[in-house]
């Protein structure tokens, strides 16, 4: 006869004490292991703190002058460089400048998963160009960035006007909203900015060229909010005006600063829009994501990627057949793709290769 011990663990089964101390350590173990995770992938995304914080209140911290507003600065080794210490030297070489979007920053270009493919590192190692970056304050008016970038690509090309063949910009979302204004303001008022000269390409990465549906209807909402007029609603209408300039210019892309300056600027249906065509002499490539299998439908049309509607992408100025011979536009538009995809994406990371 087979006397059972209790505890005894060598003559038969757990006890359900020994159960119950097992699946703790277990539980224990899960825990710290998911405790472990977070904090790494917290530490992983610490450098998007502040410009999420910028591109939520960027113009207000830049309106009284805080620590924490971002300045415009190339960025080498996570660290702000001027223009002189970037130190291009050798041959003649293509050039290509990248642009985060809204509330982003310029890692989102360089580093992700193993499996994940970042732009600059891999083009720079494969098609033999050489890559920039840029950080800016996306809460600032857009037409402000524009004037900036500008103002920047011009110190560049008088710094080192032999290292710079040709110049190549690529923007995603507001990037490349500022990317457009910069050449607005490149070839106005006098004589186009040195830089524009040099300027080849310009692709265009799931960018609200016609506007932002998001920020369209955040509008709409405060301006019902605040027709209400009762305390309520004239609080939370308040509270939600407070979101950035730049934020506010993505309701209609608005990149020069006499538009969002306008009495009507913020009219609903009546809001000036000053029509920014491509520049002449420079191919634009129109890069557009959509959530759906079949693009070109009318929930493509006004969802697109999810942040961006797919008919905001392509851009009516884009698809204007008046343009002329001298304005090339390649558009192409990548199914199941969300609007942060288009950052990491094995296709279009090959578009781009093969049309730099």
């Amino acid at each position: 006869m087979h006397n059972e011990r209790p505890g005894d663990e060598s003559t038969g089964p757990l006890s359900r004490w020994h159960q119950v101390k097992a699946a703790a350590r277990r539980a224990v173990s899960l825990s710290a292991r998911g405790l472990d995770q977070l904090y790494h992938t917290g530490q992983s995304y610490r450098h998007f703190t502040l410009p999420i914080l910028n591109g939520a209140i960027g113009d207000q911290l830049a309106a009284r002058h805080d620590h924490r507003a971002i300045r415009m600065s190339f960025r080498l080794h996570a660290g702000d460089v001027s223009v002189d210490s970037l130190r291009l030297e050798g041959v003649a070489q293509k050039t290509v400048l990248f642009l985060h979007g809204l509330m982003g920053d310029e890692m989102i270009w360089q580093s992700g998963s193993p499996d994940t493919p970042r732009y600059g590192p891999l083009l720079q190692r494969e098609a033999g160009v050489r890559c920039l970056y840029l950080r800016y304050n996306t809460g600032l008016h857009i037409s402000e960035n524009g004037q900036q970038l500008s103002q920047l690509l011009t110190q560049l090309l008088a710094a080192y006007p032999a290292a710079i063949s040709d110049l190549v910009l690529v923007g995603h979302s507001m990037g490349g909203l500022v990317i457009r204004s910069a050449g607005y303001y490149g070839t106005r008022p006098g004589p186009a900015a040195p830089w524009i000269g040099r300027l080849r390409s310009v692709f265009l990465l799931g960018v609200p060229n016609e506007g932002s549906f998001l920020e369209q209807n955040s509008h709409f909402t405060s301006v019902m909010l605040r027709k209400i007029n009762v305390a309520p609603t004239r609080f939370l209408s308040r509270a939600m005006d407070q979101r950035s300039n730049g934020i506010k210019d993505l309701r209609h892309a608005l990149l020069v600063e006499e538009d969002w300056r306008d009495e009507h600027a913020d009219d609903i249906l009546t809001a000036p829009r000053t029509t920014v065509p491509p520049l002449p002499g420079v191919h634009y490539h129109v890069l557009v994501g959509s959530l759906l299998k079949a693009v070109g439908s009318a929930l493509d049309h006004y969802f697109g990627d999810g942040l961006v509607g797919g008919g905001s992408a392509l851009g009516r100025t884009f698809g204007d057949p008046a343009l002329g011979p001298d304005f090339t536009v390649s558009t192409r538009t990548f199914a199941r793709q969300s609007h942060a995809g288009l950052l990491s994406h094995p296709e279009v990371y090959q578009y781009l290769r093969e049309n730099l």
